[in-house]
């Protein structure tokens, strides 16, 4: 087997490990040993083969990596309104408890309700809510 044939059982071998694991990261190595394959096609050296496929696949993997960190960072699942469809649906208080919890009736059942500022639970009337803090609702005016 030659050279070309070794790149190639490598980078297959990188794709298998990466479909079991799931690792995308794999898959950008993968591409800088496809790119020694080539190289080892058209006839380059050893050295220049692995310079090429380092550059390649460490280059894919630091384009990446950078490429996630540009990413802004995702909101929490307690405030996330595609983990909670709950989140910016309308409640009515209609008074305060005095440890500054409200009971609301919601979806059918009565959920104990936290003001996401602690000055807002003066007020009554609709509330918006902003976030779920396990089975709290944390509400806050429009």
């Amino acid at each position: 087997m030659g050279e070309a044939g070794i790149w190639w059982l490598l980078a297959g071998a990188a794709i298998a490990v990466e479909l079991v694991t799931g690792t995308f990261y794999l898959l950008m190595l993968a591409t800088g040993l496809v790119a020694g394959a080539l190289a080892a096609t058209v006839g380059m050296a050893l050295a220049g083969q692995m310079l090429l496929a380092a550059a390649i696949g460490g280059g894919a993997v630091a384009a990446w990596r950078w490429g996630r960190s540009q990413r802004p960072a995702p909101m929490p699942a307690s405030s996330n309104p595609d983990v909670h469809l709950d989140i910016g649906d309308t409640v009515h208080v209609a008074r305060w408890n005095a440890d500054g919890t409200a009971s609301v009736h919601y979806r059918g059942a009565q959920w104990t309700a936290i003001a996401a500022d602690p000055g807002g639970a003066s007020s009554t009337g609709n509330f918006r809510i902003k976030e779920m803090r396990g089975n709290r609702l944390v509400i806050e005016p429009f």
